[in-house]
């Protein structure tokens, strides 16, 4: 069985890629020694993806939001029972998500690796969907959807995606709504299974104390043979750089608001590695004006304006991209506002070299340490190898990111007039009643 081998030295890591028929790749990233095993099966399907035109269709297809969360539902019912069921007679831990771009299956082992990762090669292939299931589901769903629907940190976030996007399916719910999944059938889910879940639009990943051979063996006996379908392409709509809304507010039951601010970034045509390249760039940016380390912080938190909750994340993906930065805040507005003052700062002042090598190696050595965990390299994995990009690749953008990018990215990304303010506070006395 041939499959190329990729050697970081450098890192003292080795991926081996296998290259099924189907156009399916499996990779494997040994871990010698470790005693959990780690494997996923992903499709290049998200939440996002509510229109596309099907290999060989020439018109095309709108499906209802939220059919990719309900498909990932769906695959655990099997004809002859629970999948969860039978991972667990396996000693096995297995999981799914679907997120705005991807459906991801797993599961985690210490024994009977083989066994699990034959359950779940098979029954990711082989979906059981009758039309009873499909009504059963819509109200479990419909349940999901409301305790969603409920939950501050939840409708704080999608409030931001709706001030930046006015049309972009990332600003909807991830299952989509009650009214939405009311128009799913059995018949659009097979469609989309067929058209999404194609070997050619897939991958599977396998990390741990595991021999790769056997893996790949495994994989071609159990995948079905076939050639790529050809390329699905996913049609979204056009959006400018200019927001939807500067402002979201809503009245939630909360002791202490919560927000996210962030700033729209109209930069997400990148390819390969230049996309991590960018999103590193503003991942520390972030760091560098309001990350723990930074005196904005410092000031904040001793005012009492932000506490240890502030987090922050950069996001891009094919047709959009953007960054979060929030938490808990007695006065969110105050801290928009600092935030804006630091930005003009320095925009003025500039950037401080020592303060960017100073953040720089301490991601690097944050991103390293990931690397003992199983499961943290199968995550990052997944997430950049449908950019175009794997994890490897992230080790050389670190080596190759200097003061004068970042400087380049922080006029880019940092456009007061592109960001957007996202706040859930308490409700009073009447609202409550």
């Amino acid at each position: 069985m041939r499959y190329e081998t990729l050697e970081f030295k450098k890192y003292d890591e080795v991926m081996y890629r296998y290259e099924h028929s189907s156009g399916l790749n499996c990779i494997v990233i040994p871990k010698k020694g470790y005693y959990k095993k780690h494997a996923t099966f992903s499709t290049h399907y998200g939440s996002v993806d509510n229109k596309f035109i099907i290999p060989g269709d020439s018109e095309p297809t709108k499906v209802p939001d939220g059919i990719a969360h309900f498909l990932e539902h769906k695959l655990f019912e099997q004809k002859d029972g629970s999948v969860m069921d039978k991972f667990a007679a396996l000693g096995s831990r297995p999981n799914a998500f679907t997120s705005f771009t991807q459906t991801v299956y797993l599961f985690s082992c210490t024994d009977l690796f083989k066994e699990n990762f034959e359950l779940l090669l098979n029954f990711v292939q082989n979906p059981y969907i009758t039309e009873e299931s499909v009504e059963r589901e819509k109200g479990i769903i419909g349940q999901e959807i409301n305790m969603y629907r409920d939950d501050p940190g939840w409708r704080v976030t999608f409030n931001l995606l709706d001030a930046f996007y006015k049309k972009h399916p990332v600003k909807k719910d991830i299952a989509g709504s009650i009214e939405s999944i009311a128009n799913i059938t059995r018949d659009t889910l097979y469609k989309c299974y067929e058209t999404f879940y194609h070997p050619s639009n897939m991958v599977i990943t396998v990390v741990g104390d595991v021999d790769r051979e056997e893996v790949f063996e495994q994989v071609e006996r159990n995948i079905e043979a076939g050639e790529s379908h050809g390329e699905i392409k996913r049609i979204y709509p056009e959006e400018g750089n200019e927001l939807h809304k500067a402002y979201v507010e809503q009245n939630m039951p909360v002791p202490t608001p919560l927000f996210y601010m962030g700033f729209k970034d109209g930069n997400y045509k990148l390819e390969g590695p230049e996309i991590i390249k960018y999103e590193l760039a503003v991942k520390l940016l972030i760091s560098m004006m309001i990350g723990r380390s930074s005196e904005l912080y410092g000031e904040l938190y001793d005012k009492g304006l932000i506490n240890s909750s502030f987090e922050s994340d950069f996001t891009i993906e094919n047709s959009y991209a953007y960054s979060m930065l929030g938490g808990e805040s007695v006065n969110p507005r105050a801290v928009q506002e600092s935030l804006v003052r630091e930005i003009k700062k320095l925009r003025n002042d500039g950037l401080k070299p020592e303060t960017f090598d100073r953040l720089l190696k301490a991601s690097k050595g944050r991103f390293l340490r990931q690397m003992n965990s199983v499961e943290s390299i199968a995550r990052s994995f997944i997430n950049l190898y449908f950019k175009g990009v794997t994890l490897f690749d992230y080790l050389d953008v670190y080596d190759k990111m200097n003061f004068d990018y970042i400087t380049e990215v922080f006029d880019k990304h940092f456009d007061i007039d592109r960001m957007a303010l996202s706040v859930v506070k308490g409700m009073d006395k009447q609202q409550l009643s």
